[in-house]
């Protein structure tokens, strides 16, 4: 069959080569001229590793990461650790899959060298999904129209797609948004940081963890506000960031002067739907599901949705393709759905105001790390595991 992928993001991507794999052919068109991530960090849970091992590019990604070593839960005003976790090989035993941190751009770098690039239309936009019976049908901004057996709409937050199936239907704003940068490791190499730590405090929290082999260090400040631009590519004021986090633990604070002029994001989502896809066209990553960072999953549920969509139509023929859309959308939207609901609920427990709440909270972290050695949502990375693309 002949498939048509909108949007060359990690999500996109995936499909493409999950497709590909599935003995489809495929065309992945993108409006960018040429393949651009925004650069920021990245976490890969063993969900998603393990579908980057069966497209056959785990090595290509792992060979770019920084080996994650252990997460460090600390308050915010003193640094005081709150709870522990492994985040290395102990995580690859128990899951199968490592756990991985790293630029976005080298993952996006790394699944775009698999695709033939005789396969990539770039630079064309697509201004309309059309369908029958027999075929999918998208129209370009250049007026040429491009026919399919199915259209996958890997489209991003902002996707086009999910109005022309379902109608307007806008972003949702977190309020919350986040200070971004990327700075050498080496600068802050005094400071006696964790491997990976999340700092928590009244109304925010600070990530950070290394990148691109452990040469970098990406610095996520997270904060609540009533408003900001989805924008990857805003700068903050000079200082800015400093005077939202004053007062944290000196570290953090040194962190972040070490950062310099640092990116605002306005952290964005997209409400639940209760189907994805009509017919012979399907939505995919964050056209679907966008959702708050808080748990590292979104990328994860992208490449989630990439595997199960090529295992769904293996082996499909023309006819087959709107109930193996069909049920490529039942496997996947509960547990995408889900884990909209768990991140969000874990912003809300990272920015309790100190106080009786936010004390329960740290002795229960404290509880269920003593007991085990992973993370809480591990039990997600578990649920969440399906068979790797082109397995038997």
């Amino acid at each position: 069959m002949r498939a048509i992928v909108i949007g060359a993001g990690i999500g996109g991507l995936a499909a493409t080569l999950s497709l590909r794999r599935a003995g489809h052919e495929v065309v992945l068109v993108e409006q960018s001229p040429r393949f651009t991530e925004a650069g920021a960090g990245i976490q890969l849970a063993p969900n998603a590793t393990r579908v980057l091992r069966g497209l056959g590019r785990l090595d290509a990604v792992a060979a770019q990461a920084a080996p994650p070593g252990e997460l460090s839960f600390r308050r915010w005003s003193d640094g005081a650790e709150i709870c522990r976790y492994t985040l290395g090989r102990e995580v690859d035993a128990e899951f199968g899959a490592p756990y991985l941190q790293l630029h976005r751009a080298d993952l996006q770098q790394a699944l775009a060298a698999a695709v033939p690039p005789g396969s990539v239309r770039l630079g064309t936009r697509v201004v309309r999904i059309e369908q029958d019976d027999r075929s999918a049908h998208v129209t370009t901004a250049g007026g040429e129209r491009l026919t399919a057996d199915l259209v996958v709409a890997a489209d991003g937050i902002r996707s086009a797609a999910r109005q022309w199936l379902f109608g307007a239907d806008a972003a949702v704003f977190s309020r919350t948004a986040a200070y971004r940068a990327l700075l050498p490791a080496e600068q802050v190499a005094d400071l006696d940081l964790p491997d990976t730590g999340i700092w928590l405090g009244p109304g925010r929290h600070f990530v950070h963890y290394r990148v691109r082999r452990g040469e970098l260090l990406n610095v996520v400040a997270v904060f609540g506000t009533d408003t900001a631009r989805e924008s990857w590519t805003e700068l903050a004021e000079p200082d800015e960031a400093l005077r939202a986090f004053e007062g944290w633990e000196p570290r953090v604070v040194r962190v972040l002067e070490r950062a310099g002029r640092m990116y605002r994001w306005g952290i964005h989502t997209r409400a639940p739907l209760a189907r994805w896809g009509c017919g012979r066209v399907t939505l995919l990553g964050d056209s679907a599901h966008a959702m708050v960072p808080f748990q590292a999953q979104g990328a994860a549920q992208a490449l989630l949705d990439a595997a199960v969509l090529g295992d769904c139509l293996r082996g499909a023929g023309p006819a087959d393709v709107p109930e193996a859309l069909d049920r490529y959308a039942r496997r996947r939207l509960a547990g995408a759905t889900e884990m909209q609901a768990r991140s969000a609920r874990a912003g809300d427990e990272f920015h309790l105001a100190d106080g009786p709440e936010a004390e329960a909270r740290d002795a229960r972290m404290a509880a269920h790390a003593a007991e085990q050695r992973f993370l809480p949502v591990a039990a997600a990375w578990a649920a969440d595991v399906v068979d790797e693309p082109g397995a038997p």
